[in-house]
């Protein structure tokens, strides 16, 4: 397995958790506010790592 390939498959599982804590935050905004709040926090933090390596992947290509 080459690097872009290992690169790929993170990008994969970094979306998956970002689907994952959206839809968590999502659920929990009519009974928990401040847990839906951190949950899009996490979320966001995902998505900057996702953004990271999507131009990591687009410049090795």
């Amino acid at each position: 397995m080459n690097n872009s390939d290992q690169l790929l498959e993170k990008r994969t599982r970094l979306k998956k958790k970002y689907t994952q804590l959206i839809e968590e935050a999502y659920n929990l905004r009519q009974s928990d506010q401040a847990l839906s709040d951190f949950s899009e926090y996490k979320a966001t933090k995902v998505l900057y790592k996702i953004n990271k390596l999507e131009f990591v992947v687009r410049d090795s290509n």
